[in-house]
């Protein structure tokens, strides 16, 4: 069924990144390097755009299926980020996951529009895209409030 859009105002694009942390003493983030401008060649956090019809959770699920290879049985949301500038290409909120892995028992594929995939100190990431250094250090904090 086709819905009929009535608003008369502009909408913002809505995406969903997934911040995928092992669990080390030191934990790692899994972060993709980027096939596509803006940011093309750069490293980010894995996601992408909401379709339609979808679920944010399953957008989640299949964003990192898509880019990483990458299948995880919990996700949890994170936090939201709606900063007007956060996207050169469009007005865009992102709706964060976390999850959490063991890097022994995971194996990663760069996929989609990811041209490679790698695990880098969630402490001191390369130059990241976008404001994920910013979703990073959100992840942090989380994660030390709860001691894991």
């Amino acid at each position: 069924m086709t819905k009929k859009y009535t608003y008369a105002y502009p909408h913002p694009a809505v995406t969903v990144d997934i911040v995928v942390v092992t669990h080390d003493p030191t934990p790692k983030a899994l972060l993709i390097r980027r096939k596509n401008a803006p940011f093309e060649g750069c490293w980010a956090i894995p996601g992408g755009y909401v379709e339609i019809d979808e679920a944010l959770e399953d957008a989640a699920r299949r964003e990192l299926r898509e880019e990483t290879g990458l299948k995880v049985d919990r996700l949890e949301q994170l936090h939201t980020f709606g900063d007007p500038k956060r996207d050169p290409r469009e007005r865009t909120i992102s709706v964060v996951y976390i999850a959490r892995v063991t890097t022994t028992k995971v194996k990663t594929q760069a996929g989609d529009d990811a041209v490679g995939v790698g695990w880098f100190s969630l402490r001191k990431p390369p130059e990241l895209a976008f404001d994920h250094r910013e979703i990073l250090a959100h992840a942090r904090r989380r994660l030390t409030r709860r001691g894991s």
